[in-house]
């Protein structure tokens, strides 16, 4: 790139905001941006005989030993929402995997791939687009395991399992823009990072993986969890797979009004913490 050219590049992204900014950095790029997610799988288990296999056998270990507590050591353990533990575990647990490893992946992506900084030319938003889709990929191979063993015990296929075209894509959207906030507050401060990464236990029991929150009997609690965007597609996953409810129902109309609301505040947030930091994170790096 030329004095002249990087100088036209540079003042034009001055004068765009930080969503404008975003959206631009993105404009042909989606091949680019699946072969960097690719690659950043296989960058992640480098090394490994089985390469980013082990990002799909993790998670399914997992949940083989799930299905070894529940339905083979402790047969006694009972039903969540009218449902056996280990199916409704399951259907919380494949969402989770890929919504922690979204909000820890996605915060750390620009520091991990601090390479892809120093080179001016490279649109900084892209490093956690492509780590997002990354994780994105492992989620629907996991999904499609899921799938199979709802299958072979009698609870798919429906109808409303073709709701998982709108959970799916509107999770993936949904981190994806907090991302914009957390990548650049943990380039920035490896003390965000550290929080960040401090509050996934948290989040996890807070959040209906392995407990229904919508059975609280304290009605203002039980409210207050709707704030929870996990929560959200936890529940919308187990209504696509198990409960076989719609996802617009109008008892779901609330919840679905403040997830929206949360991420147009996540778009306005993370488009200012974009075009505020961006400019500094090389140096920081």
């Amino acid at each position: 790139m030329s004095d002249s050219t990087e100088y036209l590049y540079t003042t034009k992204k001055k004068e765009r905001t930080g969503i404008g900014t975003i959206i631009t950095e993105h404009k042909g790029q989606g091949k680019k941006i699946f072969r960097l997610a690719v690659n950043h799988l296989r960058k992640t288990y480098k090394g490994a005989l089985l390469g980013p296999l082990w990002a799909l056998i993790k998670p399914s270990f997992t949940l083989f030993i799930l299905w070894f507590a529940f339905d083979i050591g402790i047969r006694g353990s009972g039903t969540v929402a009218g449902f056996p533990r280990f199916y409704f575990m399951l259907v919380g647990y494949v969402p989770w995997f890929y919504i922690s490893e979204a909000i820890l992946g996605g915060a750390r992506s620009i520091r991990s791939n601090r390479q892809y900084v120093t080179r001016i030319s490279f649109p900084m938003s892209n490093i956690m687009t492509f780590t997002n889709v990354a994780s994105l990929m492992i989620h629907v191979l996991l999904c499609v395991i899921m799938y199979v063993v709802l299958i072979a015990s009698g609870y798919c296929p429906s109808v409303y399992n073709l709701q998982f075209l709108y959970y799916c894509p509107m999770m993936f959207i949904f981190f994806w823009i907090l991302s914009w906030t957390t990548a650049p507050m943990s380039a920035f401060s490896k003390d965000f990072e550290n929080l960040v990464s401090s509050i996934m236990t948290g989040l996890f029991w807070l959040s209906g993986i392995v407990w229904d929150p919508y059975s609280l009997e304290n009605v203002w609690l039980r409210r207050l969890m709707y704030f929870n965007p996990i929560n959200y597609f936890i529940n919308g996953y187990r209504k696509t797979f198990l409960y076989n409810e719609l996802a617009f129902s109008s008892d779901c109309l609330t919840e679905t009004l403040i997830l929206f609301a949360e991420m147009l505040i996540l778009i306005l947030l993370g488009s200012h913490f974009y075009k505020k930091l961006h400019k500094l994170i090389p140096d920081v790096l």
